[in-house]
Order: C-alpha cells, then structure tokens, then sequence
C-alpha cells in the first residue's frame, strides 16, 4: 500500500497521511483514528530512504522504574548501545498498558532507530502503529503473551522458580510460602507454576493459603511475609518472586522476632546487587538482566539495518545462587 492508496480509501489527502505517520500534532482526532486504523488493517510500513538512516538514538520505554530491577536493564541497554555508537532514552509511561499515542507521536517526530519496551503489554493495534511507521520494537520480559510476530527477550522463569523451591525442599521444608507478583503477569504466573511443579513433584500437597501475590516491590514482600507469618501452621521458608519482595520478607521476620535463616529460610529472585550485600546475604534465582536488556538492543538495532527480520522469542537462562540466607528448618 501506498500513502496515496490510504488517503484516498481514508477520504482525507496525501499530506495528512503523512503527517500521521510522523506524529505531526495538526490532524484532528477522529482523523488520525480512521488513517491508523487502516494503516495498521493494510500492514503499512513507511519507506525508507537516503535520509532514513541511523540517528544514533535507542529508546528504552519502562512502565514503572521504582525498582533497582530497571537500573540493571537500563546498564544492559546502555552498554550495547554504547557499543553501536548510540545513546539510551529512558521513558516511564507509569502505566502497563503499553506506549501511548501521544507517546507514539513525539517519538515519530524526533525519530529513533528502535525501541525497547519491558514489561508491558503491547496490543496488536499498538504493534501496528509502531510498523506503520518503521519504528522496529523488541519486548523485554512481556508482561503478557506478546502479539504474533513481535520480538521478545525473557528468562526462564518457570525453570528459576522450579529451581528455587527445590533447593528449599532438599534442605528439608515442605512448608514453603510462595509470594508471586501480579497474577496477571506471564513472568510472576511462571515462577508460581515452577513453585508449584517442585511441589507436586516432591509429593508435596499445595496449600493455597500459602501463595500470596504483590507488585515485586518491598512493602508487598513485607506485608504478604507478615500474612504468612501469621499463619496458624506458619511456612518455614518463603520463596520470593524478586529480591526486592525477599527484602521485604527480612523485615517482616524481623519484626516479628524471627531469625533469618535460623528460624526462616528466605529465597529471591533476580540476584540484584543488594542481594549479595544484604544480611544475611540472600539465596536467589539470577535473571540476567543485563544480558537480556544487551541482547534486545542489539536485536533492534539490527532489524533497523534490515537484519534479522524475522521475529524472535529469547529466553535466557536462569541458575539458582546459593547464599546464607537458607538453612535446613529447626
């Protein structure tokens, strides 16, 4: 299809299809809904030209960043970057839903040679807009099934919480508290599911009481611990569904006069700095976060030369670093 073709069936003219495409702010708003809707229903792709190439510029796109969780994808990110004589953008969008349009607009106008997205999700009208205007977009720990066709980067999650719990039932629990982050999320159900497949393959009977959900960060790790804690048949190990929850969990049993890992054993996952720096330093499931937002960058910055146009799904692996934060149960 062309520009001309999409006017024409949009009822509007050349210019105005253009402009839509480079996020010019001058087209009214029913307008530009018709011409992106039958941009994204006839797969158009602008075309590039002599004055297309590299701008030197990746974008990094977060939905939250108030985790030390993103400083390890924006180093990752920025070293492969680096390496391609490019410099990172961060922006926050504060919400999960994916880029917006206003969003999408302002980084038409300015140009970029690609766009990382994490955790978010990316709506096939979302994924359109992008095409539409030769934006080429990877996916960094999707925080649902990315769309047909769409390139991500993830770990194995369901392996990392499999590996997890299993390191606390060979020591010898089976009371094992799990605290998952958003149910709705691919990597958070994951690492549940691996939870619950060391469980039932160690004939161990899975007690819904003990799995309990948060957002990753430490006031949801420190406010399900206390709930676990409460228990009348309290766990005695609780696995974390990031370092930062596993945090959270230390001060809960802090709190409540428990002793880390003599009286509780407390596992986590990502293997942020802190881990090995906290007391007592904690066991947890390394996700390469570095490595996956390196691999990412290097993957848009390739299909941006026409390189590697087929779509991928990378799952990195995950390994399980023991440290003195578990123990065999009193």
């Amino acid at each position: 299809m062309t520009i001309a073709q999409i006017a024409e069936e949009a009822g509007v003219s050349v210019p105005t299809v253009s402009k839509v495409i480079n996020g010019r702010p001058e087209v009214a708003p029913e307008t530009r809904q018709r011409v992106e809707r039958l941009l994204q229903k006839h797969g158009y792709q602008r075309r590039t030209g002599q004055g297309d190439g590299p701008v030197g510029l990746l974008d990094l796109v977060f939905a939250e960043i108030e985790s030390p969780w993103a400083m390890e994808l924006v180093r990752g990110a920025e070293q492969a970057a680096h390496e391609a004589a490019a410099s990172v953008v961060i922006s926050v969008l504060h919400t999960h839903a994916g880029p917006g349009r206003d969003w999408l607009e302002r980084i038409a106008a300015r140009r970029t040679d690609g766009v990382i997205i994490v955790s978010s999700r990316l709506s096939v009208r979302q994924q359109g807009q992008l095409s539409a205007r030769s934006i080429p977009f990877v996916v960094v720990d999707p925080e649902g099934e990315p769309p047909p066709g769409v390139a991500s980067v993830g770990a194995t999650n369901w392996h990392g919480g499999l590996a997890a719990t299993r390191h606390l039932l060979d020591l010898g629990h089976t009371r094992i508290g799990m605290i998952g982050g958003p149910p709705d999320m691919l990597c958070s159900r994951a690492r549940i599911d691996g939870y619950r497949a060391a469980l039932e393959t160690a004939g161990v009977s899975i007690d819904p009481e003990l799995i309990r959900y948060g957002d990753f960060l430490v006031n949801s790790g420190h406010d399900a611990g206390h709930a676990l804690l409460s228990l009348d048949n309290p766990p005695t190990a609780i696995f974390a569904g990031s370092d930062m929850q596993a945090f959270g969990v230390f001060e809960a049993a802090r709190q409540r006069g428990l002793r880390v890992p003599e009286d509780l054993s407390v596992v986590g996952f990502d293997d942020l700095p802190l881990s090995r720096s906290a007391w007592p330093p904690l066991t947890t499931v390394r996700q390469p976060l570095e490595e996956m937002a390196a691999l990412a960058a290097r993957m848009v910055l390739a299909m941006g030369r026409g390189e590697n146009t087929e779509a991928r799904r990378v799952e990195l692996s995950t390994d399980l670093v023991v440290r003195e934060s578990t123990a065999r149960p009193r």
